[in-house]
């Protein structure tokens, strides 16, 4: 899993730290190569909180039009109630403004220890936790490395992969711990632990270790704002993280799970605590649940995009890569128990058992339930052999398994040559279309809100549009929505910078639409589909 707490700051904190050693990024300068009809200021703060919702031709920002559609189209509409599955981290299903839209089981008696529906799984009251109390898990290609070396492809580009992360995260601590270097030194001198741009600027010590230190942090400062004692702890985290449980190939995550992921029968693992063993860690599901149903227009934090989706909480999803036994049974329970959409904010670059997972999308299709899953977040065209990012619905460029999962990469909260974030993947066959996914505003646990960002946020966006179009039109078939989503999005006459390395396209060639989600065209080609019918 590719959770991104912080982008955007991780890698501006690299480039701050260039005196470690590292090379400096030169970026294309966008003004050259911006030839759109409508040219667009920064986003206002008062926007950001919502700016997803919002309407490029009403209000100047690549937002998916949801207020309009229900302000317009709506209103005095009554639409039915449509259960999304949230295949994630876990959800703290106790969230203020995600208490009320979480699914309950209606089969199931709560903590009578018996398994009263019969689906397999006991008092499964508001999903299933796949992970019991495991929180850290490997990548998958530290997975493979572990095993026998076979002499296989996928072991040797594990290997290669294996190696090249490694090199990226020890250099990444090394700039690490030279930013919490200066940080101590000056918390030293200070005497405090939090400090503002104004107090590093008073200092005037001779000092050479001080002094650096002071440039050190206001260059930090400058580039993450007053939260940035936040933001420097997620970046060591993430790093650290990935040292001591992704990349470590003696740590044994699966052990407290108790169950053998290589054996798909093997079923009878898990437990009913969606949140997971730590609520804190269920940040990136209840982020993600947010953005599809947080309750409209209560004042509370943000919006969700729709307004009659119930949430049903599978946790599956662990700090570090899924296995494809978890998802391929995640998949299966949601289907299994009755939601219409799926959401799967989550990926990776290897899937050993893919197959699994293949034949529980085509199990979904069966089922006429409609997956929507997260393009990544690697910066890289899936569309190469190369980049391949699981789960996916087609093995090649030719052909697709099934026909109910839409892949969603992310945009940039402005319209021009940047309007696709730079750490989307895209590709003009294996990416569907574009939603918002650049800061993000959305629960997370205990109450509390946040901005995140990441394709992890731009699926959800495009979840609750497609629960919109279920829950207003449920004679819609997944197929249909998914068409629906695609063929009415709006299509952008502008050339994007795609990927870290800038790659130059039309931006209707970056994904197989070439266009971006609108809730409100959706819902008008939903309503002409089903009078015709």
């Amino acid at each position: 899993m590719r959770i991104t707490k912080s982008i955007c700051v991780a890698f501006s904190l690299l480039l701050i730290a260039s005196s470690c050693g590292t090379s400096k990024m030169i970026s294309t300068n966008v003004a050259n190569i911006d030839k759109t009809p409508l040219k667009i200021s920064p986003i206002k703060e008062s926007d950001l909180k919502r700016w997803s919702h919002l309407d490029l031709t009403k209000d100047t920002i690549p937002g998916m039009s949801v207020d309009k559609a229900y302000a317009e189209l709506l209103k005095s509409k009554k639409g039915v109630k449509v259960i999304v599955g949230v295949i994630d981290s876990g959800i703290d299903i106790d969230h203020e403004d995600l208490k009320s839209v979480i699914w309950t089981n209606p089969k199931e008696i709560a903590k009578n220890g018996i398994d009263d529906d019969k689906n397999g799984f006991i008092d499964d009251i508001n999903g299933w936790n796949f992970l019991g109390n495991s929180l850290n898990e490997n990548l998958e290609m530290t997975r493979i490395l572990k095993k026998k070396d076979d002499g296989s492809e996928n072991y040797k580009n594990a290997k290669i992969a294996y190696d090249k992360k490694k090199e990226e995260i020890l250099s990444s601590k090394e700039q690490v711990d030279f930013i919490f270097k200066a940080h101590k030194t000056i918390t030293d001198h200070l005497k405090k632990e939090k400090y503002t741009l104004a107090e590093l600027k008073a200092i005037t010590a001779v000092d050479a270790t001080l002094l650096q230190s002071k440039q050190v942090m206001i260059s930090i400062i400058g580039q993450t704002g007053p939260d940035f004692i936040d933001d420097i702890n997620d970046f060591k985290e993430q790093v650290y993280d990935m040292l001591n449980y992704n990349l470590n190939l003696e740590f044994n995550g699966r052990k407290a799970v108790g169950d053998n992921p290589e054996d798909i029968n093997n079923k009878n693992y898990g437990n009913n605590i969606v949140f997971g063993p730590d609520k804190e860690h269920a940040l990136h599901g209840t982020h993600v649940a947010g953005i599809i149903a947080q309750v409209r227009n209560n004042k509370k934090g943000g919006d969700g995009v729709a307004n009659n989706a119930l949430i049903m909480a599978i946790r599956a999803v662990p700090n570090g890569d899924e296995y494809d036994k978890d998802i391929a049974l995640a998949i299966r329970y949601a289907v299994d128990n009755g939601a219409k959409v799926i959401n799967g904010s989550f990926g990776k670059s290897f899937s050993p058992n893919k197959e699994w997972v293949f034949d529980a999308i085509k199990y979904a299709a069966s089922k006429d339930v409609l997956i929507v899953h997260a393009a990544g977040n690697d910066g890289l065209d899936i569309d190469l052999p190369e980049n391949k990012n699981y789960p996916n619905d087609a093995e090649d460029i030719q052909s697709e398994i099934a026909n109910n999962m839409i892949t969603v990469g992310a945009l940039n909260t402005t319209y021009g040559s940047g309007l696709v974030a730079n750490f989307s993947n895209y590709g003009s066959f294996n990416v569907d279309v574009f939603a918002p996914g650049k800061e993000i505003y959305a629960t997370v646990p205990n109450n509390k809100y946040k901005f995140l960002e990441g394709t992890s946020m731009a699926s959800p966006n495009v979840a609750g549009v497609a629960a919109l179009l279920r829950s207003y039109y449920p004679s819609l078939t997944a197929a249909q929505v998914k068409q629906i989503l695609m063929d009415s999005g709006t299509a952008l006459n502008v050339t994007v910078l795609l990927g870290e390395n800038d790659e130059k396209r039309p931006f209707t060639n970056a994904s197989k639409s070439g266009k971006m989600v609108n809730a409100y065209n959706a819902l008008l080609m939903a309503e002409k589909m089903t009078k015709k019918k």
